[in-house]
Parts: structure tokens; sequence; C-alpha cells
């Protein structure tokens, strides 16, 4: 047994039995290897990966390769999700070498975590041009031994080539707003108008890309970018990419139709998704996007949520070592399941055939098996059909529930239930923005219930962050995406609940996020604090992938929080977190959506509402569901009763001089200057829709 047995990354339990002489990452190893004057094999990937998987099998539990990897080198595992930081240096290094990325990701480093070489996948034996583990591992030895002047050459050539990242937030120009409509016309060029999304093959939901094209349709009277919204999310909603029968996006599509997934579940995908559909639903009422993130909803409640009220970060691709064998069905085996009269109904709905339409990996041959997949909603079916829609939404509710119940007794893919905090204050965020835009209490309930345990168990009374929890254990300090995030959701959770308890925490969180990674010198946030690990320097992150970036959530909380409580030092903050990430945005900005909102909203003229009233009271809550219904990143809401008066005048010193009566006074204000007050809804929609 390696030395991982005690670690509780579940990514990290999955090579506990390797015979590879793992060790985690930290001092013992590289002591050990500067000791034994052994270079190290750093091994970098997490428990829902499938190449991850695959170079496991093939090398990390072969007794060949493994004594040769433990002659050579001390072996070091990380899970990226446990570290980004680590992840993110030398992912960069990996990138500069090779002009590409991806997991796992291998890196051999000095014992002093300089690396001189990187790779992703490495087979076990050479092929074609890929060098393998059985002729890589003796040339590196040879190197390390013999010549160790080449080495060092290496390393010195890498470190220059890194600290040119590190200039990466260093703009000295004004973030040029123009870049906001280049971004739309290069999102629009890529569109695919037959399928939905952007570009060929794999392809990605992106959702920050909607959330942008979603508000600059708004801003610029542009109905194209809404319609690129609404299809893109139709198509998504009818391909393989969703899971028709349980719930939830699977990670990425691997062809341009969303019809045969990446088959992992991310909780990342899961919440950026869910706000997506519902803004598109509020822009189109079209209740398939509602439905859609009610059922991820319920997919969270069954599957991903821990005994605490944390939600676990994902579910793999594989299982019993095969991608996609618990999602995909054969037509014989749906025969057997359903009656006749659901089998014919089903199977023409959702495209069941003999062939299939789930190719073999290696060989691409259609081997029998079938994704479930729709070419077009139930109720266009059954008006196509002439069958009468509600007996057909019926049939296919039952055909849903039983396959459900079947699929149940599959071996189900491995749960990675590890709960990071970055990921659920975005599940968090997202269940809270839905419930307002919904007025469904079932999402709100669920983002509070998020919210109290990040209270209780990842956030420390000093209001710094853990990164990570499992087995009633917060470990790891919290990284930049942490306190982005989960200031996101904080403030989320405010302009949902009121309850100004989480308004608090979303300031206080941001403070520490200011006062332990803001860059004083230009502007920005670092990734990892003043006081964490130091590797080769201190990165800063803005591109919007398959999450959107720390510091492009930053600038829109340092928005929002400005305009909630009227501390111009963080609007100043938002603008220089642009301004610093000016130059990379405006050479490609549809890599920057995210991060181009919080320009777009202040074109929209946003506004600061201060609601003062003695109680919350039916007239109150009519006010706030009207309210609710607009752009909450361009609205601000406080709610002042008498019960929060005084918390609130310490929060918000922009609501501090409006008193409390037994009336309803809203104060409504744009730039910091506010109207006189008025007292009705009417009054309140005239001024805003004027």
């Amino acid at each position: 047994m390696n030395h991982l047995k005690n670690e509780k990354s579940p990514y990290l339990q999955q090579h506990v039995d390797n015979p590879v002489d793992w060790y985690p990452w930290g001092e013992e190893a590289f002591e050990k290897a500067k000791k034994e004057n052994k270079p190290v094999f750093l091994s970098i990937g997490y428990a829902t990966c499938h190449w991850c998987h695959v170079m496991a099998h093939e090398s990390f539990e072969d007794q060949g390769v493994a004594e040769k990897m433990n002659r050579a080198f001390v072996n070091i595992k990380v899970d990226r999700e446990e570290r980004p930081d680590i992840d993110n240096t030398y992912m960069t290094i990996c990138q500069m070498l090779t002009g590409r990325g991806g997991w796992p990701l291998t890196i051999i480093m000095t014992p002093d975590k300089e690396p001189f070489f990187a790779a992703t996948y490495i087979p076990k034996n050479s092929r074609q041009k890929m060098l393998g583990m059985m002729d890589l591992i003796p040339q590196i030895e040879k190197v390390w031994k013999e010549e160790p002047e080449r080495i060092e050459q290496s390393v010195e050539k890498i470190k220059e080539g890194f600290s040119q990242s590190l200039q990466l937030g260093r703009s000295d120009q004004t973030f040029d707003t123009g870049t906001i409509k280049k971004a739309k016309t290069t999102l629009r060029n890529r569109f695919d108008g037959v399928h939905g999304g952007f570009g060929g093959s794999p392809k990605f939901p992106s959702p920050h890309n909607l959330l942008f094209l979603n508000r600059f349709g708004d801003s610029y009277e542009d109905s194209t970018s809404n319609q690129i919204v609404e299809k893109t999310c139709h198509e998504m909603r009818l391909g393989g990419i969703w899971d028709h029968i349980g719930g939830g996006f699977h990670r990425y599509s691997t062809d341009q139709k969303w019809l045969l997934p990446h088959f992992e579940k991310m909780l990342y995908d899961q919440a950026t998704l869910m706000i997506a559909y519902a803004e598109a639903w509020k822009k189109t009422d079209n209740n398939l996007f509602k439905t859609t993130c009610i059922d991820i909803l319920d997919y969270l409640n069954e599957q991903m949520t821990s005994d605490e009220g944390g939600l676990y970060s994902a579910e793999d691709a594989d299982s019993e070592g095969e991608e996609g064998k618990f999602y995909i069905w054969t037509e014989k085996e749906l025969k057997e399941i359903l009656n006749d009269e659901q089998f014919s109904l089903y199977a023409d709905l959702f495209n069941i055939n003999e062939e299939g339409n789930f190719r073999d990996e290696s060989t691409h041959e259609l081997t029998g098996k079938n994704i479930p997949h729709l070419k077009q909603t139930v109720a266009e079916y059954a008006d196509q059909k002439e069958l009468d829609s509600e007996a057909v939404q019926a049939t296919i509710h039952e055909c849903l529930q039983t396959l459900k119940k079947e699929r149940a007794q599959r071996v189900r893919p491995q749960l990675d239930d590890k709960v990071l905090t970055d990921w659920n204050g975005l599940i968090m965020a997202a269940l809270a923005s839905t419930g307002a835009i919904f007025e469904d209490n079932r999402f709100t309930e669920k983002a509070t219930e998020i919210g109290d345990f990040l209270e209780k168990n990842c956030i420390k009374s000093n209001y710094s962050l853990h990164h990570r929890y499992k087995d009633g254990e917060a470990e790891i300090a919290g990284m930049a995406d942490d306190y982005a995030f989960t200031v996101w959701g904080f403030i989320e959770l405010y302009q949902t609940t009121f309850d100004p308890r989480y308004l608090e925490i979303a300031i206080e969180l941001h403070r520490t996020f200011t006062k332990k990674f803001w860059d004083d010198e230009y502007g920005g946030f670092y990734f990892t604090s003043d006081d964490g690990e130091k590797l080769l320097g201190r990165q800063k992150e803005i591109y919007d992938g398959a999450m959107p970036s720390s510091n492009s959530v930053a600038a829109l909380n340092a928005f929002r929080l400005a305009r909630l409580t009227g501390t111009t030092d963080w609007e100043d903050q938002s603008e220089q977190i642009l301004n610093a990430f000016s130059k990379p945005i405006a050479d490609a900005p549809a890599g920057y959506t995210f991060a181009l909102i919080t320009p777009l909203i202040k074109q929209q003229s946003p506004k600061e509402i201060v609601i003062c009233t003695g109680q919350k009271t039916d007239e109150v809550d009519e006010i706030l569901r009207y309210l609710q219904k607009q752009d909450r990143y361009s609205i601000s809401v406080i709610l002042k009763t008498a019960e929060t008066d005084k918390q609130l005048s310490e929060l918000s010193p922009l609501s501090a001089e409006y008193d409390i009566d037994d009336s309803i006074a809203v104060y409504i204000c744009e730039n910091f200057t506010c109207k006189i007050p008025v007292h009705s809804l009417d009054e309140v929609k005239e001024i805003l829709e004027q």
C-alpha cells in the first residue's frame, strides 16, 4: 500500500492500491526526493476523469510500470479539484510546452518543484508519435543522472516562459466598452444555426455566453442574441447531453449535434446551466426551460446532496469500466422493460433502433446501444402524429419513471462525494436566483440549506474560507474561486430572501477576499492568498472557460455590493479589475463573456431600490415579486423593516438615512441619487418602465 490511505480525496483513494508508491502533495515527498536525489513525477487528475482512469489502468496498476516509476521517481498524486492552485500552475506549463492541456496532467520536476517535462495522457507503450511510459521513464532517468545540465537549462527556460504568464492582469489601459459588441459579433459568427451552441465538435454548453447574450439583446434591442439563446437551450435540452431519464446535464457533447455526450456530470455545470435556463424561461415563457430547472433540482436532491446539506462534486462518466454504460440502452432491453404500446411510442420519440446511435470509442462503429434523445418536444411530436398531447405526455412520463427504476438496478457511476466551497457557492447562486425568477420556494429553500451548510462548516469565524469539506472535516485554504463564487451565492440569497444576515456574510467575505488576494499595484485578484503556498508565482485568472473566472465574478460582485451598500470603493474595484485585464479581453472578447456582463449592466442604467416599511405586508410582497422579474444584476434591492432597520443601516450606508414608519416608501436611486419616495406598485412600474 502506498501513502494515500489517509487522504480524503475520492480521486486519491482510487489510487490507494496502485503498486506505484504514491505520495500526497506535501513536504514529506519533496524531502524524500531531495534526500534520494530523484525527480518528482506529478500526476494530476480528478475522480470523474475518463482518461485518468485509462492511464491508471494501463500504467499505474501495472507492476512493470510501477517498478520503473518507483525506482526513478518520487511519485505524487494531486486531485485538481482539491488543489486548483497546483493544477493551474502546472497546466500553464503544459500548455506552454505542448500547446495543449487536459487531464490526466503529467509533470516531471525537480525536488524544488521546478518542472522540466510536461504531458497529458501517456500510454504504457509507445505508439505512433506518442512516447510511452516504458520508454519515457528510462530516458528521464538517464538524463537526470548523466546530463543534469540539460535539466537545469530546461528548468530555466520554463521558468522564464512561465514568468510571462504572470503579466496577465497588468494592463495599463482603460477597459474598452467596444469589446462588448465585438464579443457579440464573434459569438454570432460562431453560432451553429442548425444545432445551436457555438462552433463544431466537441461542443460545450458555455452558459456564460448565454447569460451575456440575453443581456446584450436587452441592452441593444438585438433580438438575434435572444434567439441564439433560445435555440441553444432548446437543442441542448432535446439532445443526448441531457439525461432524459434521471435529469441533469452531462459535461459536453463530443459531436456537433449534442447527441453523444462525455457522460460525467459536474455540479458546476448544473449550476450555471440552471441560471441560463431560468433566465431563458423569463424571456420566452417556454415551459420546457422551466421544467429543465426543476428536473436539475430533483437530480441534485436525489443524487448530489450530503446528509449535512452540502452538495457533492460530480458523478463519473464510467461504470463497470465503460464510459456511458449506465445511460445507454439496446432496443432489446427496452422491449423487455416496456409494454408494446409504451415501447412503440418511446422508441419513436427518443430515436431508439436496433443498430443504435452509440459508437465504439476505438472503432467508431455502431454498437447496437442507444442514447435516448429527442428531435422535437413531446407536444410537437403529438401534434405531428395527430395524437392526444396529454395522453402522450402521460405515457412518456410512465416510460421514464419505469426506466428510471430499472436503471437504478445498474451499477451507478462513482460519486465524487467531496463538497467544494466554490462549486457550492455557484449552485447556491443558481438556486437562489431561480427561486426568485420562478417564485418557487423549493429552489430558495435549497439555496438556504447550502448557505447554512457553508456558514456552519466552511466559513471561519474571521470570514476566511476552507476549500473542501469531507467526512466531517473542512480543510485546504480557500482560493479565489471559493471567495468569488460564495460571495455571489450570498448576494443572490440576500436578493431573494432579504435576510440581512446573508448580505453581511457576502460583505465580510468580500472584505477578506480583498485583504488576502487583491493586487494593490495593478488591480485584480490573485488566485491564491498572500499567505498561500508559493509555487512558481501568483497567477490571476480572467478566462471564462468551463466556469466563469474568479475575476469575472468578482467584478460583478464588487459592482453589486457597491450598489447595495453605497460603498463607492467597490465600484472602483470593479472597474480596476476590468482595466487590469483590458488587453486580453480586447484581444479575444468572446473568451471573457462573463467579465463583459458587468460593463454591459452599467450601460443599462442600473438602479438601486430601497423599500422602507414597518413590516413585510402583502403589498410589499407584490412590489418585490415585480422587482424579481427585472434583471437582478441591474436592479439592486434593499428591504428595510422595523426588524432589520438597525442592521441594514450599518451594512448599507446607502439606506441609513431613510426612516421606517407604518407606510410603504420606495426610494428608486440611480448613480447613488434617489428620487422622492413612491408608495405603490403602480408608481414603481411607472418609473421603471418609462
